[in-house]
């Protein structure tokens, strides 16, 4: 089987430091080409795979900021849909727009819906709802207009985060400086706890971080920006929980996964895939508002971090993902 995995250009597949939807690409890539599957890797000229890599620019659009993300966009997808003849079928991780080709080529697409920007794009996920072959990342994120072939949570590489049973006593916040992700929240939950909180992550909204977050930068609450691999295990699984006061329907969440896999319990707000996700009061606590989230800090000492661990390398593993997604594959076929 000859499959064309199509990442996202944002960023180099894998990212150096934010890039969820590559990191999948990634993730996924890497898995297959272990199964003995024949994979190219659609993405930027820099990106890492043990597969074959096909790229038309050399860096990513918002790592070069000479590129133009619409052309490059054209220019990405295009090269992969003129040689669709070559592969027996192509994972699309990039949105809706590849879908505009679905019906010129024989090639069958898969579709990774990481996440809806906006109902407006709903339109061309509808058109092509026959032959789309939608997978969703949690059920939590699909759209009643829609058919799925199934759900397949993220998969994460185990061996990059290592298992902590005596963790510090300091809480955490990893992902975008963005109203969305609740930092702000985050910050009033470590005050009101009494609790040193790191903040890591890149700054998506300059305005919310001067104005919500720089206030309250001190050496209890402490801003280290975006960590790589390395630094990013060491962060989950030396906290003694991972803060997730998200405002918004998130579709999955590669943090929670991430910390449950080093043992960490997660406080998140109970939106979107989060249910899914945790296993309230066994692999952290799902609650509504900061003063919940304040009373289960007190809590955590209830949390058996093996167990975070187990239900997250059962859930949420690389090689659950591959297999899910190679058994698609054939139902496809």
């Amino acid at each position: 089987m000859k499959i064309a995995v199509l990442a996202p250009v944002a960023w180099r597949t894998p990212p150096r430091h934010y890039g969820p939807w590559e990191q999948m690409a990634s993730n996924l890539t890497e898995g297959l080409v272990e199964n003995g599957l024949d994979v190219t890797l659609f993405a930027t000229g820099d990106s890492i795979t043990a597969g074959t890599l096909n790229a038309v620019i050399d860096k990513g659009y918002e790592e070069d900021r000479n590129h133009d993300a619409k052309v490059v966009e054209c220019l990405h997808i295009s090269n992969l849909m003129e040689r669709a003849s070559d592969f027996d079928i192509i994972h699309n991780h990039y949105d809706f727009l590849p879908l505009s080709y679905s019906g010129l080529i024989k090639t069958p697409l898969i579709t990774t819906i990481h996440g809806f920007s906006s109902e407006k794009i709903l339109k061309v996920y509808q058109k092509y709802n026959d032959i789309g072959n939608y997978v969703s990342i949690s059920n939590a994120n699909r759209h009643p207009s829609l058919n799925y072939l199934a759900t397949v949570y993220n998969g994460l590489e185990t061996a990059g985060f290592d298992f902590n049973d005596q963790p510090s006593d300091y809480l955490l916040f990893f992902g975008r400086i963005h109203p969305d992700k609740g930092t702000a929240e985050a910050i009033q939950i470590a005050l009101k706890s009494k609790k040193k909180l790191i903040i890591a992550g890149i700054v998506q909204n300059s305005e919310y971080f001067r104005e919500k977050v720089e206030p309250f930068l001190n050496e209890d609450i402490e801003f280290i920006g975006s960590a790589g691999p390395e630094k990013r295990n060491d962060l989950l699984r030396n906290a003694a929980a991972l803060l997730h006061p998200i405002s918004f329907e998130e579709p999955f969440g590669l943090s929670v996964a991430e910390a449950m896999l080093c043992g960490t319990p997660v406080i998140a707000f109970n939106k979107g895939s989060m249910p899914e996700l945790i296993k309230d009061r066994e692999t952290g606590f799902l609650v509504d508002n900061v003063e919940e989230a304040v009373d289960a800090v007190k809590n955590l000492k209830e949390i058996d971090r093996k167990q975070c661990r187990d239900w997250a390398f059962g859930k949420f593993s690389q090689k659950k993902m591959v297999e899910d997604y190679i058994a698609l594959y054939h139902q496809i076929l």
